[in-house]
């Protein structure tokens, strides 16, 4: 019976690690296609240097690799070396905004960026640190196992405070942002940054960690889908003003959106209910009570 109870759980963790995965890949294999038919980066979340020539070979280059990477994630033959791949791949896309950090650091809108980055970088390290298989290995057991799971919720929890700052700082941009049947949209543009530097803080923190990720990735999933959800994709008036005209921008923000809502997702199901710890520990004592419950039954044989 105990058996059964430890499987029936063991599954269920197993699938919505698979629903968390799935999402993350999905959002990434979307913005690789748009790199590869643009022939172009994903705008100031990628903002790499002009030259020519060479740069539009890039950036398919860059969404070939990202669809690669995500498909392979899919498939449990290939998922650790899609996650070894993946990570190098995001700490790269995340030094592409140190520049702007480091020249204007008192803007808070390059904050912004960085932050959201570094939430996709702290799912991408979700996936590294479960799916890698590099525990036994002397240098990356540091970052894999629990311990990668630590590392990814900090970075994920000092990465949304400064975009739930961003809703504060840039409120009436916010509130702009805010569909415009909805009532009270400038209190809900502070109540949303405010909860998400309160997530943050908690997740950072080990405090009800899995509850605080799943605030986070359920105001994502309504930003992605309220915010630039489809109607913004073939909208003639650009909703955020001073972006390019078009369908790609507002494509690649809800992407954006998606995928770190999905890296939220895996923060959240790789976090314990309570102030601390991860599936991993519970994987680890379900395991170890099937095979005190083993043990047991041969015991019980003799």
């Amino acid at each position: 019976m105990a058996t059964k109870r430890a499987e029936v759980i063991d599954l269920s963790m197993a699938d919505r690690q698979q629903r968390a995965v799935s999402l993350f890949s999905i959002g990434m294999i979307g913005m690789g296609a748009l790199s590869v038919i643009s022939r172009d980066f994903a705008f100031d979340w990628q903002p790499v240097p002009a030259f020519h020539p060479g740069r539009e070979g890039l950036a398919v280059l860059c969404g070939l690799f990202m669809i690669a990477f995500s498909v392979a994630l899919l498939f449990r033959r290939t998922a650790a070396l899609a996650a070894r791949a993946m990570l190098p791949f995001l700490l790269a896309w995340l030094c592409l905004k140190i520049p702007a950090v480091v020249a204007v650091p008192q803007i808070e809108g390059v904050w912004i960026g960085f932050g959201e980055v570094g939430m996709l970088l702290a799912g991408g390290w979700v996936l590294f640190a479960r799916l890698s298989d590099l525990g036994r290995s002397a240098f990356f057991s540091r970052f894999t196992g629990q311990r990668g799971i630590r590392i990814a919720q900090v970075i994920f929890g000092l990465a949304v405070i400064p975009v739930g700052l961003g809703h504060i700082f840039y409120v009436q941009i916010t509130a702009g942002l805010v569909p415009s049947w909805m009532p009270f949209r400038l209190g809900l543009a502070y109540l949303t940054g405010v909860g998400q530097i309160v997530c943050g803080v908690a997740i950072l923190f080990s405090f009800l960690p899995r509850l605080a990720a799943l605030v986070e990735a359920s105001m994502l999933a309504l930003f992605a889908f309220f915010v630039w959800g489809p109607d913004t994709w073939f909208a003639v008036t650009p909703k955020l003003a001073g972006t390019p005209p078009g369908s790609r921008f507002p494509l690649t923000a809800f992407l954006i959106t998606w995928v770190i809502g999905a890296s939220a997702l895996l923060i959240a199901n790789n976090s314990a209910s309570g102030e601390s710890g991860s599936f991993a520990d519970r994987e680890s004592s379900l395991e170890s009570r099937r095979r005190q419950i083993r043990s047991e039954s041969v015991l019980k044989g003799k």
